[in-house]
């Protein structure tokens, strides 16, 4: 893709955390946007809605119709949309598959009916499950330990998406291609995350961030990891694999750096000036150990800026105390 040519982009989920964040770069570089969202999770707020770059349709990801339609003259596609957040892997995992498979068949059969050059599915780490090595890389089995167990509906619906963008466009000029997020993180990215979930219960346990002690249930005992990944950092690698990544090809995006629970959770305390103690729990079933990327893929593309982890944990924490004293005061 030749950066300097300005495109007009359709992205599912636009409305979203991650998705919200890649509409902004995009307009911010020149593209025109269709932001596509039901606003399930997402907020039109997010957006200055004086950008003549930017349109907004509310929609949802199963109305094949509309999706044709208002994909039409478009150049690319960004694929986001998916139900995200661990409560509703459990407790409604025929709707997360629902809108997971549905959707990745609308929007393929969409951009094959409009010509789009380019189709761009996010993925996830959680297709991963239980990797034979961490770091992980991409060409690493994909698995679904127990087909009974719900929480396996999100990866599953992923798994399923992956393969029908690959072998939807495998003889066609369209360039696809898979990106795989790990763990990414910012202010204003919901509530059903580590992070967010960390924060609530602080905040829960301290007086709403009166008291300079709290005390708080995880899960697991704290030792698992997971390797952060800030906003910012990956919308750069996502612009990076739009403009040089190759079709057919799929491609982690995130830091090859663990941190475990335990030691998010005192960064966290340092940043909030709160002593913070834990009690562990068993993990949910289906829950992982330990996640982190081998990253020389998309290094090899020319990625190579430093991560903006604790400047973007920071960030986060503040809108979170922010969020909460003015949610709870």
């Amino acid at each position: 893709m030749n950066k300097k040519l300005k495109q007009k982009i359709f992205v599912t989920g636009g409305n979203g955390f991650f998705g919200s964040n890649l509409v902004k770069k995009l307009l911010s570089i020149g593209h025109k946007v269709i932001s596509y969202d039901n606003n399930f999770r997402g907020r039109e707020s997010k957006f200055n809605n004086s950008n003549n770059n930017l349109k907004i349709i509310n929609g949802d990801i199963r109305d094949k119709e509309l999706i044709t339609a208002s994909m039409r003259d478009c150049d690319a596609v960004f694929h986001l949309a998916f139900i995200n957040g661990t409560k509703y892997f459990y407790e409604n995992p025929s709707l997360v598959l629902d809108v997971g498979v549905k959707g990745s068949i609308n929007t393929i059969e969409s951009a094959i009916e409009n010509n789009i050059r380019s189709y761009i599915l996010a993925s996830s780490s959680e297709i991963y499950c239980e990797p034979t090595k961490i770091p992980t890389a991409e060409k690493e089995r994909a698995i679904i330990p127990d087909l009974k167990n719900p929480r396996y509906s999100y990866s599953g619906g992923k798994i399923i998406s992956e393969l029908l963008t690959l072998n939807y466009f495998r003889e066609l000029e369209i360039r696809e291609i898979i990106f795989r997020p790990h763990n990414i993180f910012g202010p204003e990215m919901g509530f059903e995350h580590v992070i967010p979930d960390l924060m609530k219960k602080i905040s829960l346990n301290s007086d709403n961030f009166r008291n300079k002690k709290s005390n708080i249930n995880i899960q697991g005992t704290g030792n698992e990891t997971r390797s952060f990944c800030y906003i910012d950092d990956a919308i750069d690698q996502l612009m990076l694999i739009f403009e040089k990544g190759l079709k057919s090809e799929i491609y982690n995006v995130g830091i090859q750096n663990e941190i475990s629970i335990k030691e998010l959770i005192f960064k966290i305390s340092n940043i909030l000036g709160i002593e913070i103690g834990t009690n562990a729990s068993e993990l949910r079933l289906g829950g992982t150990i330990r996640r982190c990327p081998e990253m020389s893929k998309i290094r090899k593309l020319g990625f190579s800026k430093k991560s903006n982890f604790e400047y973007g944990l920071k960030k986060t924490i503040e809108w979170y105390t922010d969020y909460y004293k003015n949610f709870r005061n």
